[in-house]
């Protein structure tokens, strides 16, 4: 389990606090998406849960062990996808021989499978592919690391639309129980059917925490016409196919597909009646 009770951050030199008192509370066994407008914190946010940066004021917590300490024992079950990397120019076998020591759960053979659904070979020299063959083989190689927590910022970046479905489908095979994933991430269709928990975040508010069952339990997300637009639409947005709406879902209505896009902007928008109906 992840607390993170009363957080405190800012960057050196700037007086605008990236965080502050902020509380959130994540389980094993989910797939996160986290959410918000651009400079909210969600890199932040990450590189303080593997104590790469360190809060002012506050605790995060890893199963009772604060992660500013960096102890050798959490940090092997971390693993951090950072937005933009880089590889050196060796052979793939070399860069497992080097890394792999530190994760005591590291797989070979799931790394070959994760290789082979991405439609990569399993032998190959890093510096001569590209950015989008190098994301995944970074992926790959993070999941083959068996780190019970796993942290992702903008992964789909970069990847075409095969790659995105190939993404999802790599990322759902090798989930456990006992692992927790965070998605950090802009481009929500590529990760609305992969994720089972919501945690949307507007500098230090937290403006949802909620399972994706629970949202579509209390709302619906679909079009309707003007004529159909009643009291228990809770937010509205024009489009060709008419209004896009988020409603409150009433007894016998039929649950409908997440639509995570409508969701976020019906939160982060200021005249929505979501905020007064979460």
């Amino acid at each position: 389990m992840i607390q993170i009770d009363h957080l405190g951050f800012g960057y050196p030199g700037n007086k605008h606090q990236v965080f502050s008192d902020f509380s959130l509370t994540l389980h094993e066994g989910n797939i996160y998406g986290l959410l918000g407008k651009n400079g909210t914190g969600k890199s932040t946010l990450l590189y303080l849960l593997c104590g790469l940066l360190r809060a002012k004021h506050g605790t995060i917590l890893i199963d009772g062990k604060p992660t500013s300490k960096r102890q050798p024992d959490m940090l092997r079950d971390i693993f951090l996808i950072p937005e933009e990397f880089e590889l050196p120019n060796i052979k793939l076998s070399t860069y497992v021989g080097i890394n792999r020591g530190f994760y005591p759960h590291f797989s070979q053979q799931v790394l070959d499978s994760c290789l082979r659904d991405f439609e990569l070979p399993l032998s190959m020299k890093l510096g001569e592919l590209s950015m989008g063959q190098k994301k995944k083989v970074y992926m790959s190689f993070a999941l083959a690391t068996g780190t019970r927590l796993l942290l992702m910022d903008e992964p789909t970046n970069g990847l075409d639309i095969p790659s995105k479905s190939l993404f999802r489908k790599v990322v759902a095979k090798n989930m456990t129980s006992d692992r927790t994933l965070i998605i950090s991430t802009h481009q929500v269709h590529d990760v609305e059917s992969l994720i089972d928990h919501v945690v949307v975040i507007n500098q230090s508010q937290l403006l949802l925490d909620a399972s994706v069952s629970d949202i579509c339990n209390r709302y619906t997300f679909g079009y309707r016409p003007a004529t159909a637009m009643d009291d228990s639409v809770l937010y509205a947005e024009p489009t060709l196919q008419g209004n896009a709406v988020v409603a409150t879902r009433s007894e016998g209505d039929p649950e409908s597909p997440l639509n995570l896009e409508l969701l976020f902007n019906a939160l982060v928008s200021e005249g929505s009646k979501l905020h007064d109906n979460h």
